[in-house]
């Protein structure tokens, strides 16, 4: 589907036993947490489908909270109360299946229960997990801040992974998502205040919209560049370029330091 000011949260260390995880399954670890959200268009048969991914986002008092994050217009586009999340279980034997659950997105009054970022297209919400995906989460501290990209020289020509579900398609009937690599393809990145998106060379279709662009070893750098020292999500995946119907191939990313903000705003006051 394509279409503040907060203190900032420093990156976090990963788990010892992530640091010596394979490439492969530090990517499954983002395809475990990545879910497909969807929503029929009324009467008609078809459906309105974006992504979205959980972030483990414990509240102030350390009390555990999964938040899930996509980007806005997936959730506005979605006039119903409920809309579908699409969860998986594991069944005996190595087996999975798809298994979506209603998701509450508007209140009695027709209102959003999600929290939106003030000025960028994304969208945030606490979730209720079944435990398989509460523990799949992916930890706060794996969001770049806005300091991550210069620090680990992220740049053009270096590849990002990207999660999603293109015109509503998974990679199977158990409802995984589909792993996409582009590059990215503007310069400069930072600062982001000035640069609140970037650009990633890969087609985009509807469905992939909120879903996460990461890095892990898996993907490429250029030659002579730092090695991040751990897996991190570099933003959500908002559009694409398209002057007029002409689709170039382009996704922009909005950076992940956004979601930081975003997700800092469920514990903001309620105002007056």
């Amino acid at each position: 589907m394509f279409d503040l000011q907060t203190p900032p949260v420093p990156m976090q260390e990963p788990p010892v036993a992530a640091l010596s995880a394979p490439a492969w399954d530090l990517t499954v670890g983002l395809i475990a947490a990545t879910v497909q959200l969807d929503q029929r268009n009324g009467e008609e048969a078809t459906r309105r489908v974006g992504t979205g991914f959980l972030i483990d986002a414990p509240r102030p008092d350390g009390q555990p909270r999964t938040v899930l994050v996509t980007a806005h217009h997936v959730l506005n586009g979605m006039t119903a109360p409920d809309a579908r999340i699409g969860w998986r279980v594991e069944a005996p034997g190595g087996g999975w299946r798809f298994a979506p659950e209603p998701l509450r997105i508007r209140d009695e009054a027709g209102d959003p229960v999600w929290t939106r970022h003030p000025v960028r297209d994304i969208a945030v919400m606490e979730v209720s997990a079944p435990p398989a995906f509460a523990r799949a989460a992916i930890p706060l501290g794996w969001l770049a801040d806005a300091n991550a990209l210069d620090a680990w020289q992220v740049g053009p020509g270096d590849e990002l992974l990207t999660l999603g579900y293109p015109r509503g398609y998974s990679s199977n009937t158990a409802g995984f998502p589909i792993l996409r690599v582009g590059r990215v393809a503007s310069w400069p990145l930072t600062p982001i205040e000035t640069f609140p998106v970037f650009l990633l060379d890969f087609p985009v279709f509807p469905g992939n919209s909120g879903g996460p662009v990461f890095w892990t070893p898996s993907a490429r750098k250029l030659p002579g560049t730092v090695q991040p020292e751990h897996p991190f999500i570099a933003g959500v995946l908002v559009s694409e370029v398209r002057p007029g119907d002409e689709p170039l191939g382009i996704g922009i990313v909005a950076h992940a330091a956004w979601v930081r903000e975003a997700i800092a705003l469920l514990d903001a006051p309620a105002g007056p």
